[in-house]
């Protein structure tokens, strides 16, 4: 569908080339993006919730052999990413909120440091990916977790049960870093037209929309930090 110019930051409302024509008011128009947005999320809400469904029925069913799969994830690493990310949707929000007030260059900067911070997110989680490939914590033919339940040193660990635990770490927080991926893609995007100054006051709805998202996919993060990093770390 072909779209017109977006707006500049100093232009009136009445003057918003950004309008589209089958829209009567720049709110409708707005009105309209934020539900095709939460439309969207509302579809990925359904797309993770199945996944964690069936993390949790497995972690129900073998629950000694995940908490020995969690307990090899490293939660300062993990931690750090969930503070990291914090600090993202902060930066993030304002970036929205200077778009509100007419700021250009805040809106920049923040988009800035919301991308570094998801690149760093990104790096980290390359790492811990790294750690699990030398460890050969890897489903499939070199997989190996020797050990027992923690709290029962006679059990040994069911090296099948171990496998469905980093199948399922490495799909959510793949997909999750995927989303990450999309983020920091539209960002860069954003962060290019907002150099050019064409966010302000009367237009500054793709900022919001990518706030909405680049938020859900920090949520998803909160949630999947405990479920994976924190079961059984009682010693």
């Amino acid at each position: 569908m072909h779209s017109s110019p977006l707006a500049t930051a100093n232009q009136p409302a009445h003057e918003n080339p950004a309008l589209l024509h089958h829209f009567a008011t720049e709110e409708q128009q707005k009105n309209a993006a934020s539900l095709g947005m939460w439309v969207f999320l509302a579809t990925e809400i359904m797309f993770f919730g199945g996944m964690f469904c069936a993390y949790l029925i497995y972690r129900y069913w073998y629950f000694g052999d995940f908490g020995a799969g969690s307990q090899s994830l490293s939660v300062p690493l993990g931690g750090t990413n969930t503070a990291v990310l914090i600090c993202s949707s902060l930066t993030v929000a304002l970036a929205v909120r200077a778009a509100q007030l007419g700021k250009p260059t805040t809106i920049v900067v923040c988009l800035i440091l919301t991308m570094l911070l998801g690149l760093v997110f990104l790096g980290i989680k390359g790492i811990e990916y790294h750690d699990k490939f030398v460890e050969h914590h890897v489903p499939g033919a070199s997989f190996n977790f020797p050990g027992h339940i923690p709290g029962h040193p006679d059990v040994p660990i069911n090296q099948q049960h171990a496998q469905i635990f980093f199948s399922l770490y490495f799909i959510m927080t793949g997909l999750h870093a995927l989303h990450m991926i999309v983020g920091v893609g539209l960002f860069a995007v954003i962060t290019y037209y907002a150099m050019r100054k064409r966010y302000g006051p009367h237009y500054y709805t793709p900022v919001e929309m990518a706030g909405l998202y680049w938020h859900f996919v920090d949520i998803i993060w909160i949630y999947l930090f405990p479920l994976l990093y924190l079961i059984d770390r009682h010693k």
